[in-house]
Parts: C-alpha cells; structure tokens; sequence
C-alpha cells in the first residue's frame, strides 16, 4: 500500500493512546514491568523549581529549538504512556503512528564540577527538604541552573536513540520524553540527583559542619588557666609563697572562708579546700584570793 511521499496516514490521538495501552499491557506481561505514564495538570509541562528549571534548560540551547515545539505537543496529550528514570538513563514509550522506544543516555555530572557546586553552596541549604522543594536562595539558584557550569545537561552530554524512522538527532518522540523528565521531577525531584550520579545530600554536608563550630564551646585547658580564672571556677583566692595573695601563681590554694548558718550540721569541705586544723583555745581561769589574816583580839 502506498501513502504518498512517504508520510503515514493520520492517527487521531485518542486512538494512538487505545492502541499504546494494548502494546503496553502486552509488554507488561513479558517483563513484569509496569508503565508509569506522564500525565500533565494543566497546560503547564512543570511547575517546580526542578522541573521548570530542566525545560528551562532544554530550551537555551540551539540543538534543540527545532524539535521542541512538536516534543510540547505530544506530552500534552498523553503520547508518553511510560517513563522510566535510573542512573545516567532515561528510557521512554511513546505512542505516535506505533509504540516507538526512546532511550537517552546523560552522562554523569564531572566530579570537578560537582566539587565546585559544593563549595559554592556550603552553608546556603539548611535542609535536604528544602533542597528537594527547590526552596533555594538566588545565589544557589544560580549556581545550579547556569550553562554549561550548572548541574543540569548539555547538548554533548547526552545521547538519544529512538525506534522511530525519523533520522534526526532528536525526533518529536525524544523531545516529548524529555520534555516528560521535567513533569516527573515536579512530584520526584530526587531522580535529578539519580539521573546525574550525585548525591544530594553532598550538598548540604557543608551545613552540618558550620553548625557545629557555632554551637560547640571553647573550654580552655589546664594549662591555659590563669590565676585569674582559677579563682572564678573555684571561687578561691591564690597566695604566694611570701603569704601575700597573687594571681599568677596557682600553685599555693588558700581557703576562703564560708559563714556557715546557725543551729545547722557543719559544712562538708569541698574537694579543692585545704582545711586548717582549727586552733586550740586556751581558756583563763580566774586566780585564786588568798584568804585575809585575822587580826589579833585585844
């Protein structure tokens, strides 16, 4: 049969996805796997932080801008019946004419790049929620999402490979897929992170450090404490060896004395006390008179 300068006879959409369900539920029973379409709320293809910033970054480059607008269109109407995201890989179904099988290989993020990003964001993401939810401040925001430099893809970094006829590079089926990549990452942001091999946490490792420098306390040994701070942890006064007190010599304790309250027990000494046995009293005792001599009668 022939359809005249090569073209297929057109496929109503609806009857592309009634024939892609029954592809898909044939594969499902061969592999066990089950399809995981993109489905859109709305006109929006993304709405997140992420995913706007993925198609955002689609878009910036001129390897694309031809194939893109027909990508839009069919994930908007529900052409891409499954997609699958794994380490490095995108893999897709996407019903067009057929059930057409996209593959996307992205490469992993440079471990140099990588670095970079980390240090220019230590310290500004206090939580990996907030990370994940895309609540950044616009200095990171920045970091992440420029060209060439930034955490998502470039052109040379990622191969596309399609069952379709199409010769291009990117057919309408690889743009819908990766198109699809940025309305999942509005509901699972954290397969960006899997997609480009890194860890999101690395992240904010840089946080979990800073606060503990500023919440740990400065505790001076023993051999950084002066007279002076001798005597306010111990609450005694330091004497030298002439008897008189000095503050730079912690070698020789002497007891400050404490009132202790009347009709209560003694108090106990405290292990840093030196107690001094106490004086004997010497008690006076009144002398004795001499009786008076009696004087003689007559």
């Amino acid at each position: 049969m022939s359809w005249g300068y090569g073209w297929r006879p057109y496929v109503p959409v609806a009857k592309r996805r009634a024939n892609a369900a029954r592809e898909l539920a044939k594969l499902g029973k061969k592999t066990g796997q089950q399809a995981d379409p993109v489905v859109l709320k709305g006109r929006n293809i993304a709405a997140s932080f992420w995913g706007k910033a993925w198609c955002d970054n689609l878009e910036a480059y001129s390897d694309f801008e031809n194939r893109l607008p027909r990508g839009r269109t069919y994930v908007r109407n529900g052409s891409v019946v499954d997609l699958q995201i794994a380490k490095g890989t995108v893999t897709a179904r996407v019903s067009g004419s057929d059930l057409y099988r996209v593959e996307v290989t992205i490469r992993p993020l440079a471990s140099k790049l990588w670095a970079a990003i980390q240090k220019e964001c230590a310290g500004k993401i206090d939580s990996l929620l907030e990370l994940l939810q895309g609540r950044l401040s616009a200095g990171v925001m920045q970091v992440v999402t420029r060209p060439k430099e930034g955490f998502f893809p470039t052109p040379s970094e990622i191969k596309m490979k399609c069952s379709c006829p199409d010769s291009a590079d990117m057919c309408k089926h690889i743009a819908a897929t990766l198109y699809g990549v940025g309305a999942r990452l509005d509901t699972r942001p954290e397969l960006l992170f899997l997609l480009r091999g890194v860890d999101p946490e690395e992240l904010i490792a840089g946080v979990t450090g800073a606060a503990a420098v500023r919440t740990s306390v400065s505790v001076p040994t023993a051999a950084g404490l002066g007279a002076e701070n001798l005597s306010e942890v111990f609450g005694i006064e330091l004497e030298s060896a002439s008897g008189t007190t000095d503050s730079t010599r912690p070698d020789v304790p002497k007891v400050l004395p404490k009132k202790r309250a009347s009709g209560g027990s003694p108090r106990k000494p405290k292990a840093t006390e030196v107690v001094k046995p106490k004086p004997k009293l010497k008690l006076k005792t009144k002398p004795k008179l001499k009786p008076a001599r009696k004087k003689p009668l007559g």
